[in-house]
């Protein structure tokens, strides 16, 4: 049986709010090939959060499972509501893996919805689930269990060594269908300096 945690973002809006232009909050995080942690070979990261305390994002093109929205609310202590939609569960990342995230445009939003950049939110509040299954919510999303998290610097020496680059916010492979094409596309749209 699943237990969801669901938290609340809100302490996150101050800190995006300031360091909106800095970091790689909001762009996209690729596993380069010479990646070695198992967790994250061929990832594709949208970063939630990057700045001088540390770095969050979760984890794009990793599906692990697929079951309704009903069973996943049950298994976090709610009611069922009577949907039969279907939602695919991601691997978030190694942290908080039971921790549950909704990756999504941000034309619906609730409170402790996080707005981030470029059309796109997160929140971790099961309430959004139960707006999808009752048929409302946000237009485009992904649903994640965990996330991935560096210390201050620990990210940028990733970066250094060439575990990682980034690229700009990409709607289209954020929440396209295919997700084992994502690192593909990812890298295909990777520009390396000469």
């Amino acid at each position: 049986m699943l237990t969801l945690i669901i938290g609340n973002l809100s302490d996150w809006n101050s800190a995006l709010a300031a360091d909106r232009e800095l970091f790689l909050t909001g762009q996209l995080l690729v596993a380069t090939p010479e990646m070695r942690d198992p967790r994250f070979i061929e990832s594709v990261i949208y970063m939630v959060k990057h700045d001088a305390d540390g770095a969050m994002g979760v984890v794009i093109n990793k599906p692990i499972a697929r079951g309704l929205i009903d069973d996943l609310l049950k298994s976090s202590g709610r009611a069922a509501t009577g949907s039969h939609k279907d939602i695919v569960m991601h691997y978030g990342g190694p942290v908080g893996p039971r921790q549950g995230f909704l990756l999504h445009s941000d034309d619906y939003l609730i409170d402790g919805s996080t707005k981030l950049r470029h059309g796109i939110a997160i929140t971790a509040d099961v309430k959004m689930l139960e707006a999808l299954a009752g048929g409302k919510g946000p237009r485009r999303w992904l649903f994640m269990l965990g996330y991935a998290g560096w210390g201050p610097r620990q990210l940028d020496a990733e970066l250094k060594i060439g575990s990682w680059f980034n690229l700009p916010s990409d709607q289209a492979l954020i929440f396209g269908g295919d997700a084992d094409k994502k690192w593909r596309l990812a890298m295909d749209k990777r520009q390396i300096p000469l």
